[in-house]
């Protein structure tokens, strides 16, 4: 953990509209992933409340157009954009980075797939490895120059307390060994998306860029739609929030101006995490998530994926 943890005057309960206000966006760019459901519309309408243009990058267009007009209609903002994007389609993200001019203030990587059954993309990649990490990773290192190009660009990777219970297995990354566990694939592939912002952070500081992870908490949205009621008995007693409370970290790494220069943590409830212990089995952020080694580690193992892919 970093010698010293930062604070905020915002928590649990503190919604994205309550860190937003007073902050002003104006002529910044900003791109949500995942932004047509759930926590990512609320976050894409506290940017925009803020002044933002915002680019909703999302895998159901219609669905993401009619999010774009509720976005206009209830801040009054018309810089909603909508494109589309297939974080479990390398073609689709080369498509939509080809596609992008000019700077990028903030990118929050907010889409995600969680307890899929056993599901392979055409790589042969296990499908939450693939979305929720191997896409996002995709889709930012190849966003990195226009990020660099805005000056104090800010990056938001989403993790969930999933990741306590799975460290990375490096040399089965794919569940191709091991017997398949939804429920495991999808805590190693929130491990993955902490340790990015570690990496991607140490690598990017230089040009700018900040990069953190955050954990929404627990949210009812489309995200546990391949949840079973046997999933949900056996689910420890979260203290559920509502979207716009589930939004509110991402919009804090995202936009609060004191946070400007700090990168590579990991932040729940609006502050950066507490380690995780045995004590508080519901927060924290375990060692494994936030170790320097094993994000470099991934980071080069990303890289080997996506350039096998591109040789294949």
């Amino acid at each position: 953990m970093s010698a010293t943890r930062f604070t905020t005057p915002f928590n649990a309960r503190s919604t994205a509209a309550d860190v937003v206000a007073g902050v002003d966006l104006t002529g910044q760019r900003a791109i949500v992933t995942g932004a047509s459901s759930g926590i990512g519309v609320e976050t894409a309408r506290a940017l925009a409340t803020a002044g933002a243009e915002v680019t909703l990058a999302v895998r159901d267009v219609r669905a993401g157009e009619r999010t774009a007009e509720d976005i206009r209609s209830t801040t009054a903002n018309g810089l909603i954009r909508v494109a589309p994007l297939d974080l479990s389609d390398q073609g689709s993200i080369a498509a939509f980075v080809t596609a992008w001019e000019g700077p990028l203030h903030i990118l929050v990587n907010n889409a995600g797939v969680s307890a899929t059954p056993e599901t392979r993309t055409p790589e042969g990649w296990e499908l939450q490895f693939a979305t929720n990490h191997l896409g996002h990773f995709a889709l930012t290192t190849g966003l990195h120059r226009a990020l660099a190009a805005a000056g104090q660009a800010r990056v938001v990777s989403l993790s969930s307390i999933a990741h306590v219970q799975a460290p990375m297995v490096f040399e089965d990354v794919n569940f191709r060994e091991r017997p398949y566990d939804r429920m495991l694939a999808y805590g190693e592939s929130k491990t993955a998306t902490a340790l990015f912002a570690v990496e991607a952070n140490r690598r990017w500081a230089d040009d700018g860029i900040t990069v953190n992870a955050a954990n929404p908490g627990a949210v009812t949205t489309n995200l546990g739609r391949h949840l079973t009621e046997e999933d949900y008995a056996n689910l420890p007693a979260f203290d559920f929030k509502t979207p716009e409370q589930g939004a509110a970290t991402s919009v804090l790494l995202a936009t609060w101006p004191q946070l400007g220069g700090t990168g590579g943590r990991y932040f729940e409830d609006c502050n950066q995490a507490v380690r995780h212990s045995a004590e508080t089995p519901l927060q924290g952020v375990a060692d494994h998530a936030i170790d320097p080694a094993a994000a470099e580690r991934l980071w080069q193992v990303s890289l080997d994926m996506l350039a096998e892919a591109r040789r294949a």
